[in-house]
């Protein structure tokens, strides 16, 4: 059973989403009775995002935010919303928000990340993006069968939304300034494939072009590319990547870098503050590298960890094996592992069939992409985390 540290009696959770919920689970389990904060901007807490981009849109689960906790009450919270946090004192140990000061022994810094915008489409009626439950309520109201959606950035949510437009008898363009979709995150063996499986379901791809400008008269009517071309909008989702959100800690003493630079134990540069989910930053053990991971597995190991060594006397390195799943066109896709340039397909049919792939990198297996393979995929699992030799996988 773990020790709790003396002289930690309460703990401030700053954010109040999926990494939130789980840190105060976790609190709660190691036997924690202090006091525990949540402070979070929104109107509600601790609701599920991933299905704003699948469920939601599409409407097969009624127009309400799925709840991460269960029961709530049993864990004695004092949860704060449609509060925002504004600075924090590390010499006064406060976090300070839009309704006071509050005070902490130990915080979590679990504030995310937020859509990047483009500036040619601020403002414009009719563009949208999606990180709240608001945002995918706006989104559902427009996407009417025939709508003209169009969505920037191909990436994780722009495949989901796609999809989801499609669903809803909208016609889809994706545009994007990459030459494939998620060819950083896949490689491009496995990210032309991925094109493949928008083409096939009638899913317009416009690839190397960005937006560079809008028309209409009085309502968005089209956008205007880098190639020169004009296409027809109704509305537009941009996905085009996110940024942590760290603008509130300036002049903290908390050192950011593209995120709450963290040790491996997730702790930022005040002691006794931690950070976990999109917006830390730490060296991850298992691979060596400094990176965030932007995903919903990630970001609730990253809080058990993260409140583990805020609250207990004996401290774990945070080692994540990067994973990923999503759903297009009724296909689940899942990533395990990093990729790498050596790639293998060791399931391959057409270029939309179910198929496995299989990242090497240095003679070692590092990872794994799946199209309707998530057996074959999950029983490489112990020789992706351990980072197998290619050999001993052949064996």
């Amino acid at each position: 059973m773990s020790t709790l540290r003396r002289g930690v009696d309460r703990l401030v959770v700053v954010g109040a989403s999926l990494t939130a919920a789980r840190a105060v689970e976790e609190a709660r389990s190691l036997g924690f009775e202090g006091d525990i904060v949540v402070i979070g901007e929104e109107a509600q807490a601790f609701y599920d995002r991933p299905p704003l981009s699948k469920d939601v849109l599409v409407g097969t689960v009624p127009p309400v935010p799925t709840p991460l906790l269960d029961a709530i009450d049993a864990l004695d919270l004092d949860v704060r919303t449609s509060v925002r946090a504004i600075g924090l004192d590390p010499r006064n140990r406060v976090v300070r928000t839009s309704a006071g000061d509050v005070p902490f022994d130990a915080a979590i810094l679990a504030t995310g990340s937020t859509p990047r915008s483009l500036d040619v489409l601020d403002g414009v009626d009719g563009v949208l993006s999606l990180r709240s439950f608001e945002d995918a309520q706006a989104l559902r109201e427009r996407l009417e069968p025939g709508a003209r959606l169009v969505v920037v950035g191909a990436g994780f949510i722009g495949g989901e939304v796609a999809a989801s437009g499609r669903a809803r008898g909208a016609d889809v363009t994706l545009v994007e300034l990459a030459a494939l979709p998620l060819e950083q995150a896949v490689g491009s063996l496995v990210a032309e494939r991925l094109a493949v499986l928008h083409r096939q379901y009638d899913v317009e791809l416009r690839t190397r072009v960005t937006v560079v400008g809008t028309e209409g008269q009085g309502r968005l009517e089209k956008l205007r590319l880098s190639d020169g071309s004009v296409i027809d909008a109704d509305v537009v989702v941009v996905g085009v990547g996110v940024d942590p959100a760290t603008g509130w800690l300036r002049g903290s003493g908390i050192a950011v870098s593209d995120g709450v630079t963290c040790s491996p134990y997730l702790e930022s540069t005040v002691p006794g503050v931690y950070a976990a989910g999109d917006v830390a930053r730490w060296v991850n053990p298992w691979n060596g590298r400094s990176s965030r991971h932007e995903h919903w597995t990630a970001a609730g190991e990253q809080a058990v960890v993260a409140v583990r060594n805020a609250l207990t006397e004996e401290r774990q390195p945070c080692s994540i094996v990067p994973y990923f799943w999503s759903e297009w066109y009724g296909h689940k896709i899942q990533m395990l592992g990093e990729p790498a340039d050596q790639v293998e397909l060791t399931v391959a049919g057409g270029a939309a069939d179910p198929f496995l792939a299989q990242y090497r990198f240095d003679g070692q297996l590092v990872g794994g992409f799946a199209l309707d393979q998530t057996g074959l995929l999950m029983r490489r699992r112990r020789a992706i985390s351990v980072r197998a030799s290619w050999e001993s996988v052949l064996r």
